[in-house]
């Protein structure tokens, strides 16, 4: 079992995230991810650097601890050959420490270069190919393609690392799991479901399953609770609406009635070990041994002091209820 950290770029400076990275290699995590947004989701995160210039900061100033995207969108926004330059980069600078995590994307971040956003089985060939893209640059030389919807002209990535990064692919169903099986070297989920790891092994999948663990660390779990609404509310309003909306401003009004009660039945809030146990407990029966903790509670330093000396332990010896 290998424990993340996921460090919330959309809550935090640049400064910040950087700081935060360098406390987690400190208190013992295995790896951090961090989001690729253009813009927060909700109007009290206030924040959204550019994942890249973090990660080569964080290349820089961290020795051990594992890197990656938690995720990037490979199309719109970027071109393919942008994010290939871009993985070929930051595993060198990390020294064969990064882990490339891509989705399919959110409108959020994707409208903002005014190229629309396509329907969802667009966006799905549109992932793909961008994918073949990244593969087809990694294999060195000068590379064309021609797909349905991305183009690639006479194009060569020239620093490529000896260990080319994983390519972790996230997935919310069946086709994506499939994807990841064929393109990809791991799956990222956000739900402790075991189909999504069934539809990727089925389809000859081997690699990692990367998920993340909801925790609100606070004094008390009523502030841990308020926290998490505060900044993580739109967790709770599933994919198909985190997909589609726009700016932060629609964010706020689709979760104008989600409550403190829906955070606490969503996330492990307050200081207590079985609480954050409790809230993993299920990641780890669905099959995922790459759990990344979310904090959304209102002590960050105090979060990584609880792990390193009362957290790490007892959640590495998780194994699986049945």
């Amino acid at each position: 079992m290998r424990i993340g950290y996921k460090l919330i770029a959309e809550a935090y400076s640049p400064t910040e995230m950087v700081r935060q990275c360098v406390r987690a290699e400190e208190a013992g995590f295995d790896f951090v991810e961090i989001s690729d947004h253009y813009h927060p989701w909700v109007s009290e995160q206030q924040h959204s650097g550019f994942a890249w210039s973090m990660l080569a900061a964080m290349a820089a100033k961290t020795e051990r601890i594992e890197l990656a995207t938690g995720v990037t969108c490979p199309f719109i926004r970027y071109h393919p050959a942008i994010i290939a330059q871009a993985a070929a980069t930051t595993q060198l600078l990390a020294d064969g420490r990064f882990t490339l995590g891509v989705g399919s994307g959110e409108r959020l971040n994707e409208h903002v270069v005014g190229q629309g956003w396509p329907a969802v089985h667009v966006r799905h060939q549109m992932f793909r190919e961008s994918l073949e893209i990244i593969r087809l640059l990694w294999q060195g030389g000068y590379q064309t393609y021609e797909g349905k919807h991305l183009t690639l002209e006479d194009a060569r990535v020239f620093d490529l690392p000896d260990t080319l990064p994983p390519i972790v692919v996230a997935t919310g169903g069946a086709r994506a799991s499939t994807l990841a099986a064929e393109l990809g070297d791991g799956i990222f989920t956000t739900e402790p479901r075991t189909d999504l790891i069934e539809a990727f092994t089925a389809a000859g999948g081997t690699g990692p399953r990367y998920t993340e663990v909801p925790i609100a660390y606070a004094p008390t779990e009523q502030e841990g609770a308020e926290s998490a609404r505060r900044l993580f509310r739109f967790g709770v309003t599933g994919w198909k609406v985190q997909s589609e909306l726009p700016n932060p401003v629609n964010f706020d009004a689709a979760t104008a009635y989600v409550t403190t009660e829906d955070m606490r039945r969503a996330f492990g809030c307050g200081p207590e070990v079985a609480t954050h146990l409790a809230a993993a407990q299920p990641f780890v029966d669905a099959g995922y041994d790459h759990l990344a903790l979310i904090n959304a509670g209102t002590d960050v330093d105090g979060f990584f002091d609880h792990f390193a000396t009362e957290l790490a332990e007892p959640l590495r010896a998780l194994r699986p209820s049945s």
